[in-house]
């Protein structure tokens, strides 16, 4: 008997494998483009980084920056300090007048007890024990009574009062200065923090291959400041050689003109134009001598030595060794002495950087000077241009 059961639908088989329905496609086309789209939203395009020039300039710029902060940290410790100072002699002043306004006070109770015992005029005594005797100093008729003694008694404890409390108002003022300028000095210490974190961080992100380029990039810098510093030096020596050359054939001339009155004036000018040169040479030297002497300390802001510098702490403490004081900061430095051209420069000579003259460097000669860099370096020497041309900003003979 044949059976009625519907046959049972069988699918294809091409090559081994079986085929899908069209739904079947559909599904899977559509499953492909959903997962082609969760890969696309699971790695997102990854934000561009700094290119490693935009990352030099901005830690150049960070250092900049600190150097500023330096420089009113500089400023501000030093006004602490001279206020500090201030403020503990005016305290000492007080104390010690306020002892001898005692001694005052206690000589007018010794006088108002004996006027007690004798019975003499309670109005005068009153007076000598009053917390302000002037109230009755200006009654004609006590002070007749008064004696010599008495009187010279009441002048002094009235100078000692009226001083005492002038001082006191001063060392008033005083505190509130000092407390200003500590304010300063912590903003100026927290600036400086600030920039120098910001500048390690930056770095600390590069890979090593960037900080192999980076080094590149310094050394190719470094060389082209070099042959900046060689052309100076060139130059001065033409000009010198130019300079020698004219004096001799000036002397020449002189001689054989036979003018012996016009040959004794101009060298005695060159005599006084030598011995000045040379008596800055010698004070130079001594500076230089010093701050080579100081070459691989590491630089620290706000160091003035013996065992690390910042900037204008190395060219102070070179100066100093000279028997030159100079102020603490950049911007006090360079109003000291006599600015001179570039093309005048002398060793020794303060090299200032920047407009905002926020670094110092001491000439050393041939283009070269000795500084104290930024954070990270040591005391060295450099060429003047080893920041670019542009950044000199004057030069400077502090003595």
């Amino acid at each position: 008997m044949a059976s009625h059961r519907k046959p049972r639908t069988r699918s294809r088989i091409t090559g081994g494998l079986r085929t899908t329905p069209a739904v079947g496609i559909t599904t899977a086309a559509l499953t492909s483009v959903a997962l082609l789209s969760q890969t696309a939203q699971a790695a997102p395009a990854q934000p561009d980084r700094p290119s490693l020039e935009e990352v030099q300039k901005k830690v150049d710029t960070l250092y900049r920056q600190a150097e500023v902060a330096t420089q009113k940290y500089n400023s501000a410790k030093e006004q602490t300090t001279a206020k500090k100072k201030q403020v503990d002699k005016l305290l000492d002043d007080i104390a010690q007048r306020t002892e001898k306004m005692n001694a005052a006070r206690q000589e007018l109770g010794r006088f108002a007890a004996e006027q007690y015992r004798t019975g003499g005029v309670s109005d005068t005594a009153t007076m000598f024990l009053a917390d302000n005797p002037e109230d009755y100093f200006a009654q004609d008729q006590l002070m007749n009574r008064m004696t010599s003694r008495q009187k010279k008694a009441v002048d002094d404890f009235q100078t000692q009062a009226r001083t005492t409390a002038k001082k006191r108002t001063e060392a008033q003022e005083s505190l509130e200065q000092l407390s200003t300028s500590q304010t300063e000095l912590k903003t100026s210490k927290q600036s400086v923090q600030t920039k120098l974190s910001d500048a390690r961080e930056l770095l600390s992100k590069l890979t090593a291959e960037e900080k192999a380029r980076l080094a590149k990039i310094a050394q190719a810098k470094e060389e082209a400041a070099r042959k900046k510093a060689a052309e100076l030096a060139r130059q001065q020596k033409a000009a010198e050689e130019k300079k020698r050359q004219e004096a001799e054939q000036a002397k020449k001339d002189e001689e054989s003109s036979g003018s012996s009155g016009s040959s004794g004036s101009s060298g005695s000018s060159d005599g006084s134009g030598s011995s000045d040169s040379s008596g800055y040479a010698a004070k130079a030297a001594k500076a230089l001598a010093f701050a080579k002497s100081q070459e691989g300390k590491p630089y620290v802001w706000g160091a003035t030595g013996p065992d690390s510098y910042d900037c204008s702490g190395l060219t102070q403490a070179a100066w100093k060794a000279a028997g030159i004081s100079l102020p603490r900061t950049t911007w006090d430095q360079v109003e000291v002495g006599t600015t001179v051209p570039l093309s005048d420069i002398q060793p020794g000579d303060l090299v200032f950087f920047y407009d905002d003259i926020s670094h110092v460097g001491l000439y050393l000669g041939d283009g070269m000077m000795i500084h104290a860099p930024k954070p990270g370096a040591y005391v060295r020497e450099e060429s003047i241009y080893y920041d670019g041309t542009a950044s000199i900003h004057s030069v400077v003979r502090p003595a």
